[in-house]
């Protein structure tokens, strides 16, 4: 293959390049009715998961309190029956009767105390399994449109396919410093490694050529002329 040949079998590479580019931008690019469906996974999972932190919270102060109730009530029982076996006198009984009524108005502040944990516990339980129910309600709708993503996906693939191979083919037909370099230059140029030469321009960064660099391009030959404002290879087409 010529030096000209060579340059012009770069600039198809690059439209190749451009066209395979496009189809990963629109393959990279979720719909909005999938975005949104993932969106609202995301919601109820973490409404769940902070729902469940707060009532298993919520739970373990109730097991504290009721068992604190429970050592509060034995504690009533107990003085009672010390009361029955021990309460000899006045002041005995009077001893024992305090203890008592201390130990059920305690009983009572837990009993009342539990009520509102109680409440909140029915209320985050309920909560908690109507995000369940939002989610399960979800899932079908979210797995279609995952799937329809796929095949969309995989459609855009197919369509590079052919791309893919006529680049493959012509890069093998290439001197593979000038493709690595062309590769190199176009990853830091936004996509163009090769412009062409217009109206003495170049025609990637729009800065007038000398007249030597738009000579030396027009003769096609390689290593390939530089822009010495962009550092894009330059060629001549017309």
């Amino acid at each position: 293959m010529s030096d000209t040949g060579t340059l012009q079998s770069l600039l198809r590479v690059q439209a190749l390049d451009l066209d395979l580019g496009r189809l990963q931008g629109e393959e990279a690019s979720i719909p909005d009715a999938l975005r949104q469906a993932r969106a609202e996974q995301e919601r109820l999972n973490n409404a769940l998961e902070d729902t469940e932190i707060t009532l298993e919270g919520v739970e373990k102060q109730i097991r504290a309190l009721e068992q604190d109730l429970a050592g509060t009530r034995d504690g009533v029982a107990r003085a009672r029956e010390e009361q029955e076996k021990n309460a000899f006198d006045a002041r005995a009984q009077s001893q024992f009767g305090s203890r008592i009524q201390m130990l059920s108005e305690r009983a009572e502040e837990m009993e009342e105390d539990l009520v509102p944990l109680r409440g909140r516990q029915r209320e985050l339980t309920e909560k908690a399994s109507g995000l369940r129910g939002e989610h399960r309600a979800l899932r079908p709708q979210l797995e279609a449109l995952e799937k329809e993503d796929e095949a969309r996906v995989q459609a855009l693939r197919d369509q590079g396919e052919g791309a893919r191979q006529e680049r493959a083919g012509l890069v093998g037909g290439l001197d593979s410093r000038t493709v690595k370099e062309y590769d190199l230059i176009r990853k830091a140029k936004k996509g163009l490694g090769i412009v062409e030469i217009s109206g003495g321009r170049c025609s990637g960064c729009n800065v007038m050529l000398p007249v030597n660099v738009q000579q030396k391009a027009a003769q096609g030959k390689l290593p390939p002329v530089k822009c010495p404002s962009c550092g894009r290879f330059l060629v001549r087409t017309g």
